[in-house]
């Protein structure tokens, strides 16, 4: 059990820092305020007598899609041949949760408030392997439970979670519950199949056709306002039940052998109970998921080891700005007679170089307005989610903000990338804006186009369907588009760039470098230290997507960007200086590759963590987790290689204009 789900407990997936920053209760975000729960005819009455009108005494369960750690690919409930209801509307989904694949329906698990259930039948499913529509499902079902597929309910706007001990005497409490095991031929059980020694039959597969719930709840004190739901935990079972119609829970575990032949029946059912907790509050309630996520420890120390990282960087820019800089500004400015200026050496000797427009500086420009739209967009996201705005409970709020900031962002983008263009003597104003309109979003729309494409081909519920993809080009076109061009039209309609020095007519020979002031060198050298910043971080964050758990640590990845920002900014400098302190001027492609090499060292880590951390299957999955790796380090990409630039460019400009140059 411990090592089944080791990579579940390493996740640390479900951390609410927002409720532990704002310590606040009586605080509730729009659309999240809490529901009051009285019993079925109860005397739940307002000073005027009447019956409150918000005081609800059913309680509806609602599920999700179902994924898996094994596979890339998640799948609607009623895939799987489950119990369903019919006729019911499904609650809306905003963007982003439809970008994630999440799909909650309506289902036919449904509670009166403090009424207990034992055993009840919830329907029953009934299967003929002799006929192939019926094999065909019961072979999905099977295939779902060698993956290892997870059920995923809600109740109340809160995940219903499973609870059992993992090593060391810890309770993990995962938003998930499996929905059986299988028995390989040796005998060996797999997953969750270690949980029952009953389970102990060779090729067999176990379903949990059962669950056991309990709902918590705490009394609204002072208030004539009822009950409100805190946590809601389950313990899924298997029983073949021997009377199939009126469901007893006894007999033995619910099995299906890969031999069998012939009809099967399935029956689903549920007990309920619930407890009151005086302890826990309705503002607090996720808080008991943490009980087995103790990772703050270790955030904390990945925050440590960063910064010792910013300290060291920063002592070595402050010594090269006080210290060496200094004195040669010194030096060169005390320079009045021309057998003394002829005596000039290192990055003075390239003033008349440095501003000199680099190869490619159309790419170099529509990378840095892409780059700058991503930075902003990152920054204001996740400041929103420090503060709370974007919690597990606000499903899907996290992509929505990003998507629309991203959208909103096009203006930003269109002026950075004119402004330099401009600067860099560029005359192709429509080619720029319109390469910053498509290039860099195309790329990403065109690899997420071909991944929905086998999304749709495997009939995974992340299939983004035809109308939401109408939308967001609509969004693209419509409004991103046309904020670029207003953006590109102040870029070009303003001076470009004033630079402290001239640049020479004719280009200065560039001496022979060593080898480790060459490009490539420096450049790869670049990207270690901010990835070192910040590794232990992508842990969690590609433990969180590709473990399908959620993520919510927030306040730690915000500081981590502050620190990631910082590191980029003074490695690039640092480099920059040798560079030109070696007679070297191409600092502006190198100071974007410099830094945006991190992205690099981010997908050498990602294949690493693919063949070691996961456990994915199938030619489709592995597909799909390298294209979205591309996606992200294309991301990630321009948004430290433009980070790095800035940084450069804001030295380069500020050393030579300080130094009296004739």
């Amino acid at each position: 059990m411990q090592k089944m789900y080791a990579t579940r407990t390493a996740s640390g997936s479900v951390l609410l820092l927002s409720f532990l920053l704002n310590g606040a209760t009586g605080f509730y975000l729009p659309g999240l305020a809490p529901v009051s729960f009285c019993e079925p005819g109860s005397v739940q009455t307002a000073k005027d007598n009447e019956v409150l009108p918000d005081c609800k005494s059913s309680i509806e369960m609602f599920v999700n899609r179902l994924d898996s750690v094994e596979s890339v690919l998640p799948y609607e409930y009623k895939v799987f041949d489950f119990c369903t209801v019919g006729s019911e509307k499904r609650p809306s989904e905003n963007l982003g949760q439809v970008l994630f694949g999440e799909r909650i329906e309506p289902s036919p698990y449904k509670f009166d408030f403090m009424k207990n259930e034992k055993c009840r039948k919830v329907c029953t499913k009934s299967y003929d392997t002799r006929k192939a529509e019926d094999k065909a499902r019961l072979d999905f079902l099977k295939k779902g439970m060698l993956l290892n597929y997870q059920h995923h309910w809600i109740v109340d706007n809160m995940p219903v979670t499973w609870c059992y001990d993992v090593e060391d005497g810890q309770k993990f409490c995962n938003p998930g519950f499996p929905i059986g095991c299988y028995v390989n031929e040796a005998g060996k059980p797999k997953d969750a199949c270690v949980v029952n020694s009953d389970f102990n039959d060779k090729d067999t597969f176990y379903v949990f056709n059962h669950v056991d719930i309990t709902i918590f709840y705490h009394v609204v004190e002072n208030e004539a306002a009822g009950a409100r739901l805190v946590a809601a935990k389950m313990e899924p079972k298997s029983y073949k039940h021997t009377k199939v119609e009126t469901t007893d829970c006894t007999g033995g575990p619910m099995d299906l052998s890969n031999k069998f032949s012939g009809e099967v029946q399935i029956a689903y059912t549920y007990s309920v109970q619930f407890v009151e907790d005086k302890k826990i509050r309705w503002a607090s309630r996720w808080d008991y998921i943490l009980e087995s996520m103790p990772h703050t420890n270790i955030q904390w120390f990945s925050i440590m080891n960063s910064l010792v990282i910013v300290l060291f960087l920063s002592g070595m820019v402050a010594m090269i700005m006080l210290r060496t800089l200094h004195k040669d500004i010194a030096r060169y400015n005390q320079i009045d007679s021309v057998e003394d200026a002829q005596e000039e050496f290192g990055w003075k000797l390239v003033h008349g170089d440095v501003f000199r427009p680099p190869r490619k500086g159309m790419l170099l420009s529509v990378f840095l307005g892409s780059g700058t739209q991503i930075f902003i967009m990152t920054f204001v996201t996740l400041f929103f989610a420090c503060l709370g705005f974007l919690s597990p409970a606000n499903r899907g709020a996290l992509m929505t903000c990003a998507v629309v900031l991203w959208v909103l962002l096009g203006t930003p983008a269109g002026y950075v990338a004119a402004r330099f263009y401009k600067s860099f003597g560029g005359e192709k104003w429509k080619t720029n804006v319109l390469l910053t309109c498509f290039l860099c979003p195309g790329v990403v729309f065109a690899d997420f186009f071909v991944m929905n494409l086998i999304l749709w081909g495997e009939g995974s519920s992340a299939a983004m369907p035809f109308g939401t993809l109408v939308a967001i080009l609509a969004l693209w076109f419509c409004i991103s588009v046309p904020l670029t061009f207003i953006g590109a039209y102040f870029g070009f309609k303003k001076t470009g760039i004033e630079h402290p020095v001239r640049t020479n007519q004719i280009p200065r020979q560039i001496p022979e470098q060593s080898f480790y002031t060459k490009a490539l060198p420096g450049i790869v050298m670049g990207g270690i230290l901010p990835f070192g910043c910040i590794f232990i971080q992508l842990f969690f964050i590609l433990n969180s997507i590709w473990s399908h758990q959620m993520y919510y640590m927030f306040g730690f990845l915000f500081l981590v960007f502050i620190i990631l920002v910082i590191t980029c900014s003074e490695a690039t400098i640092l480099l920059c200086y040798f560079h030109l302190c070696a007679e070297d001027y191409h600092w502006q492609w190198r100071s974007f590759l410099t830094s945006g090499f991190t992205a690099v060292y981010f997908l050498i880590y990602a294949i690493h963590y693919f063949f070691s951390k996961l456990q994915i299957t199938g030619l489709a999955s592995t597909i799909l987790y390298f294209g979205y790796t591309m996606i992200m380090a294309l991301i990630f990409f321009l948004f430290t290689g433009t980070i790095g630039f800035f940084a450069c460019f804001w030295f380069v400009t500020k050393i030579y204009s300080v130094v009296k140059v004739d």
